[in-house]
Formats: C-alpha cells, sequence, structure tokens
C-alpha cells in the first residue's frame, strides 16, 4: 500500500501543497497575525519537511515538537478557531491542485490528532 506522501505525489505535491497553502494563510485575517516578522521562506521549509514525515515520506523533520513550537502563539491566544482556519485552508490548497477528497480527509484527521499540542491542551 503506498504511503498518503506517495498518493498524494511525493515531494513536487507537497512543495505545491505548502506554497499554495501559506500564499492563502497570509490573505486569511483570522490567522495572518500569527505570521507577523516569520522568516516566511524557513517557515516554508520546516512545513514542507513536517508534512513530508507525516504524510510517510523521507524523514528529515528536525524542528521542535508541536506543544513547544506553538506555546508562543497559544500565548498570543492561538484558539481552535485558528486551528480550524489552518486545517480549511490546507484542505482548499490540496483541492485546489486536484487532491481527491478522500485524501483531503485523510490529511485533515493527521491535523486533527496534532489539536491539543499545538493549542497546549
Amino acid at each position: 500500500m503506498p504511503t498518503l506522501y506517495e498518493q498524494l505525489g511525493g515531494a513536487p505535491a507537497v512543495e505545491a501543497a505548502v506554497d499554495l497553502f501559506y500564499r492563502k494563510v497570509l490573505l486569511d485575517d483570522r490567522i495572518n497575525g500569527f505570521f507577523e516578522g516569520v522568516d516566511m521562506d524557513r517557515q516554508i521549509a520546516k512545513q514542507k519537511s513536517f508534512l513530508t514525515m507525516v504524510f510517510g515520506g523521507p524523514v528529515s523533520y528536525s524542528g521542535q515538537d508541536m506543544r513547544r513550537a506553538h506555546a508562543h502563539l497559544v500565548a498570543r491566544g492561538l484558539n481552535d478557531g485558528h486551528f480550524d482556519a489552518v486545517v480549511e485552508n490546507l484542505g482548499a490548497s490540496l483541492a485546489e491542485l486536484g487532491v481527491a477528497a478522500e485524501l483531503i480527509n485523510e490529511v485533515a484527521a493527521l491535523a486533527e490528532t496534532t489539536r491539543a499540542d499545538v493549542l497546549g491542551k
């Protein structure tokens, strides 16, 4: 059985999805404030590496765990609504790239497994 990474299209698909995702995020007034002052090139590279790992691709992610990485954002008010907006933007990015609904649902389910840690619950 191919990994989710392979089903999505491997590195080119993850790269395209993350690039499109952050374009959407930076236009989304619900969440773009959390990215003010962020080195977006670095952020995009980390996200590509993280999603590659989560989707079952080659592991090269060496960033912090989700709880530590987002603690400063929780202190700034990061909440479930913001998390939902991120997942919504990721799903919309994948849909725009022609990813099948069942794979988008699988990605959303994976994202959901990180909610408690991202939100420091």
